[in-house]
């Protein structure tokens, strides 16, 4: 029997039933699952055990480890990354041949590489939130003193995000872990996306996916103004001018509507008596309404589908405290705009289809079609006709975004048409 050494964070005993004494191309059928991936430099496996999904990558056993401890460092950094479950080192074969490492990830549920979100129904301005959101990962990261060396599409998925975009980091191995950044690597880091994205979405027009019309180079130029932009927004000092110390509360708002607390800030006296505000970049934290809508709902979802929700619960309770003529609390109000309002809007869709999409996500598309519905009409279509409504003419119609555990190829890879 062949050997190996096993390190996880936690308890992951089902992988050790795995076949990790045998190179990963020679795993049984039996084990591989169908999921819609990108291009990889290494040899990538989906397996499922006991009906959860694991991304398998085999590599040396030094990008193993290492990408293992980058990537459960950035998890610790609150940086939207894949999960690293553990790291298979040290194999050698029944036969005495040395094999390479393994790192074994947890799938992303509901997640898609950039190529699939081209395909079918596509998002409004796909582009620009593709952009967006890499734009927040990128600024995430840098906050949290990584260098990527190596961004691409490819090495990110994305998830739908109350219609907008998520983007986790999947491929670790190429980067750095740093106390701080430096002006010049995020910039370099920069660079290397931009060209990386350019030859990506090139591929897309070669692939018939993207218009041709669209000026690719003119589209990838837009990355660093967006980055500058939010990276200025979030650690950039505030000069506050005489008596208008209200501004200090306006910019914490401000960062708390961008989806990050702030933990730490300074506030230092100016000569000509203004106030300089100055947040430390390394304690803003992301996911402010991620956390708010947790502790009332207990609910996990995306940070802009908490915005949406947050927002939702508080037109409930106006609505609940304008009828009673009564104050009633946050956490009240959410308990019973969770039975009401979400709970039951999501039971009105037909099992079949619920997968389709996160709750969360199926709640803030069902609410836009009713908006939308409303507004065609001219009244308040009601809960029950926006729901029938948005499954006839949309979610009918949504790829199931659900890992295919029976049968299919083992994985679905890109070749790359651009180089």
């Amino acid at each position: 029997m062949g050997t190996y050494a096993f390190t996880s964070v936690g308890t992951s005993t089902e992988l050790i039933g795995l076949p990790l004494d045998r190179p990963l191309a020679e795993w049984p059928d039996e084990l591989i699952v169908y999921v819609p991936r990108g291009i990889s430099r290494h040899l990538v496996r989906f397996v499922d055990v006991g009906g959860s999904v694991f991304a398998v990558k085999e590599a040396t056993d030094r990008y193993v480890a290492r990408e293992h401890a980058l990537l459960r460092a950035l998890a610790e950094h609150s940086v939207p990354v894949v999960e690293a479950v553990a790291a298979v080192t040290e194999r050698v074969s029944d036969d005495g041949e040395h094999l390479g490492g393994l790192l074994i990830t947890r799938h992303l549920p509901f997640s898609q590489p950039y190529r699939s979100l081209f395909s079918g129904r596509r998002l409004p301005g796909l582009r620009a939130r593709l952009m967006d959101a890499l734009v927040q990962l990128f600024v995430r990261l840098h906050l949290a003193g990584f260098y990527w060396g190596d961004c691409s599409l490819s090495n990110t998925l994305f998830r739908r995000d109350a219609g907008a975009l998520a983007a986790y980091l999947v491929d670790a191995e190429t980067g750095e872990l740093h106390p701080r950044l430096s002006p010049g690597q995020r910039a370099h880091d920069l660079e290397i996306a931009t060209e990386n994205i350019a030859g990506e979405m090139y591929d897309l027009q070669a692939a018939g996916l993207l218009d041709e019309s669209v000026d690719v180079i003119e589209e990838v130029r837009t990355l660093r103004p967006r980055y500058d932009s939010l990276w200025a927004e979030l650690t950039e000092d505030v000069v506050v001018p005489v008596r208008e110390n209200y501004r200090i509360n306006q910019q914490l708002r401000r960062l708390n509507d961008l989806g990050f607390d702030v933990d730490e800030m300074t506030v230092k006296a100016e000569p000509d008596g203004r106030l300089r505000l100055h947040v430390d970049t390394q304690v803003v934290e992301p996911g402010h309404h991620q956390r708010r809508l947790f502790e009332l709902t207990g609910l996990r979802v995306q940070e802009n589908q908490a915005r949406d929700l947050l927002a939702d619960i508080a037109r409930f309770r106006a609505k609940w405290e304008s009828g009673t003529g009564q104050p009633i609390s946050d956490v009240t109000a959410a308990r019973r705009w969770l039975d009401e309002k979400f709970y039951s809007t999501l039971d009105l869709v037909p099992p079949e289809l619920r997968h389709k999409l996160p709750d969360a996500e199926l709640f803030h598309e069902i609410n836009e079609h009713r908006w939308l519905l409303s507004e065609q009409q001219g009244h308040d279509v009601g809960r029950a006709a926006a729901v029938d409504s948005y499954v006839d003419s949309v979610l009918r119609d949504l790829p199931d975004t659900r890992v295919e555990l029976s049968s299919g190829p083992p994985t679905e890879e890109f070749e790359p048409l651009f180089d």
